[in-house]
């Protein structure tokens, strides 16, 4: 397939060209209430990972007793408070596997948003398209209406003159109405198209400029794929967890420290009030060393390994996947590069017979109805040829929705 780079890398890149004096962001096609879901959804998954990366920073421990009691009919209150800490300096690893972790987390989630909103935004262009497309059969179907209109009063004329039996003004009564349901049933799905629209986007789809999809290869496809970035991340992702998991079963060096406050008012020893010592500060600190021995450690290393293994086949799975569907859309483009040959060779035809008709209707050989009804027939093929158009639009944007290139 052709390569065709130049005006626009439409949903590959952050702006869509509408004309040589308007910008129009991918963003826009979409509402401004579902534009703040996802931008909320790139606030939390930056605090998220930022929470995830520095979740070995252990917490300071602030605590304070207060007691009461009277042994011996004598109260006496006991006040204790500290400030501690228990943090690990060394996890055979696992401190700086953890934080790895956490960066491409944070990325694999930033695509997986990514991805949420592209098929959204994919969505709405695409019900621009189905507008647009529906506007054009609806126009065709007009023209059927009128091609359909003629000939029954054709029929009525040559019925009337004694040339048709009743039979054939019936069929052109018939074939009149099923043009005119066909055509009310169009305009009935044109509206369902712009109620899904406006459930979608906040632009006005009449004035809304609809972009131009240009054909790419399948390596680019494959290459700027954000299908692929995100599982291509998630294995890097499970990659990590493999060393974070194991090193929770290796020694951890961990320092603790602690300060201490004690207060005792109005004690008593067996009954007997005694002096009330003066409030106590104090610290301890030291290390520890920890390995812990569970009997499932090999299980949850296993199952991490499995986890990594399954993203790889994953991965293999998905590009063949999209391989498919760039070739299944390669296939329909040429479908329907076929039918708008077809479209304009019948156009052709029908222009050449309109043509020799006119010169026939000057001459007094042919009548203004016979006229009409090529007129109208030219046109529709022309109309098809639009639709043709579109279609092979719609297939492409099947790609785009896909095609993702870092600006």
């Amino acid at each position: 397939m052709k390569v065709l780079k130049p005006l626009i890398v439409l949903l590959a890149s952050y702006n869509l060209f509408a004309d040589t004096n308007t910008t129009r962001k991918l963003e826009d096609y979409i509402s401004k209430y579902k534009q703040q879901e996802f931008e909320y959804d790139y606030k939390k998954n930056e605090q998220e990972s930022l929470k995830l990366r520095d979740s070995w920073i252990a917490p300071l421990q602030l605590n304070y007793r207060y007691n009461k009691s009277n042994p011996y009919d004598n109260t006496q209150t006991n006040k204790t408070s500290s400030i501690s800490m228990n943090q690990a300096l060394f996890r055979s690893g696992g401190i700086f596997y953890g934080i790895k972790y956490a960066t491409v987390s944070k990325r694999y989630n930033q695509y997986t948003i990514d991805v949420q909103k592209r098929k959204l935004i994919k969505d709405a262009i695409s019900l621009l398209m189905q507008i647009k497309q529906v506007d054009l059969r609806i126009k065709k179907q007009q023209k059927q209406v009128k091609n359909s209109q003629i000939k029954l009063e054709q029929n009525r004329q040559e019925y009337l003159s004694g040339e048709l039996d009743s039979g054939f003004l019936d069929n052109a009564v018939i074939q009149l109405n099923i043009v005119k349901q066909a055509l009310f049933d169009l305009q009935a799905q044109k509206e369902k198209l712009i109620s899904r629209f406006h459930s979608l986007s906040d632009i006005d789809y009449k004035t809304a400029f609809i972009p131009t999809l240009l054909n790419i290869t399948k390596e680019d496809f494959l290459q700027h794929n954000i299908v692929l970035k995100l599982y291509t991340t998630q294995r890097k992702r499970d990659d990590y967890k493999i060393n974070v998991t194991m090193a929770k079963y290796l020694p951890n060096l961990s320092f603790i420290a602690s300060y201490n406050r004690d207060e005792v008012t109005n004690p008593s020893f067996a009954g007997t009030p005694v002096q009330s010592p003066a409030p106590t500060n104090y610290y301890n600190y030291g290390f520890t060393l920890s390995m812990p021995l569970d009997y499932n450690s090999l299980r949850d290393i296993e199952s991490a390994k499995i986890d990594h293994l399954k993203s790889s086949v994953v991965i293999e799975d998905k590009k063949r996947e999209l391989v498919s569907l760039y070739e299944q859309v390669e296939q329909n483009l040429k479908k329907f590069e076929k039918k708008i040959t077809l479209a304009q060779e019948n156009y052709d035809i029908y222009k050449k017979l309109l043509d020799d008709t006119k010169q026939l209707y000057k001459a007094g050989y042919k009548a203004k109805p016979d006229v009409e009804l090529l007129q109208n027939s030219a046109d529709m093929a022309q109309i098809d040829i639009k639709i043709y158009k579109i279609d092979k639009q719609l297939e492409l944007l099947n790609l785009y929705e896909y095609y993702y290139e870092v600006q």
